[in-house]
């Protein structure tokens, strides 16, 4: 007998009206540059966030912002950025030329700055926006908003009515998420984005201080994946629309497990922090391996299988 060919198997995956070459995401705030965003897409990324932009220009906390733990990292940042139209007319052009699937970051405080945002992007060829609704260290803005879900609904149906583009809506950890995601799908999101950094802390013995300077910030990492699972999971049973994990993805196991769960993608945030770039390439390989080993063809194969039985 010849010697059994294998099947080609396919990485890309559908979102939504998003076709993307892998499910491997750039999570938002991990690289703030054009030129980062453009070497992430390059190294392997199915696509890349921007970090949360802002209405107004914002100069975030003071150092120190960012401190590792054996489970992760967490991080105070203050969404720091430009503000949003300075940031998409001196960052996004590079993107673009280079067709890099790009998803930009919204922080509003409220609707009409998410509307306000949402009528910048719209004269920029980008491939969708994501609503931070969940970061859980910004005042007046995040969780504080995102937790709430008539506020959800207020802030999706309004920037709905803004933008065709598709739209992700980032949800955090809190008692209403489920209600949330719901409102989020009934007012015309695209895809929901689970989860956002948990809000928590460090204290250092020696001063006797918090670590960080915002005293709390957003833990990320493998502490949140089994969380972030859950809520994955959870919420492929209740809705329709695409689902992206996100949270703890250091390896191709760990995606398996959120597509098991339920997601058609996953971001990836500390894992590049900490090991680059190159990370990517390495989740592609793993992946096509277990595809291949498994008999399966598709990416897209896996979804919700973990429901099954």
């Amino acid at each position: 007998m010849g010697k059994e060919l294998k099947v080609p198997v396919s990485l890309e995956v559908r979102v939504g009206k998003l076709r993307l070459r892998n499910p491997f995401i750039l999570a938002s705030g991990i690289l703030s540059y054009g030129s980062l965003l453009r070497k992430a897409y390059e190294s392997g990324a199915g696509a890349v966030v921007t970090k949360s932009l802002t209405l107004e220009p914002k100069e975030g906390y003071p150092t120190p912002v960012i401190v590792g733990f054996e489970g992760g990292l967490l991080n105070a940042l203050g969404l720091a950025n430009p503000g949003c139209e300075t940031y998409l007319k001196q960052e996004l052009p590079e993107l673009l030329k280079a067709n890099v699937p790009v998803i930009v970051s919204l922080a509003g405080s409220s609707e009409e700055e998410f509307s306000r945002m949402a009528e910048l992007v719209n004269g920029f060829r980008v491939s969708g926006v994501e609503l931070n609704l969940s970061c859980p260290h910004a005042e007046k803005r995040g969780l504080e908003l995102g937790s709430d879900p008539e506020i959800v609904a207020r802030i999706v149906r309004c920037v709905r009515s803004k933008t065709e583009l598709p739209m992700w809506v980032k949800l955090g950890l809190c008692d209403s998420l489920l209600e949330c995601g719901r409102r989020a799908e009934e007012e015309g999101a695209d895809a929901l984005v689970l989860l956002n950094t948990l809000r928590s802390m460090l204290i250092d013995p020696s001063s006797r201080r918090p670590i960080l300077s915002n005293k709390f910030g957003g833990m990320s990492g493998p502490a949140l994946k089994p969380v972030s699972l859950r809520c994955v999971y959870e919420m492929y049973e209740e809705l329709s629309i695409p689902l992206i994990g996100c949270g703890g993805v250091t390896c191709w196991r760990d995606a398996v497990e959120y597509l098991l769960a339920g997601a058609r993608a996953v971001q990836v945030g500390s894992a590049v922090a900490l090991k680059g770039p190159g990370i990517f390439p390495e989740l592609q390989e793993g992946l096509r391996k277990y595809l291949e080993e498994q008999s399966f063809r598709r990416v897209e194969d896996l979804v919700g299988l973990a429901h099954e039985g």
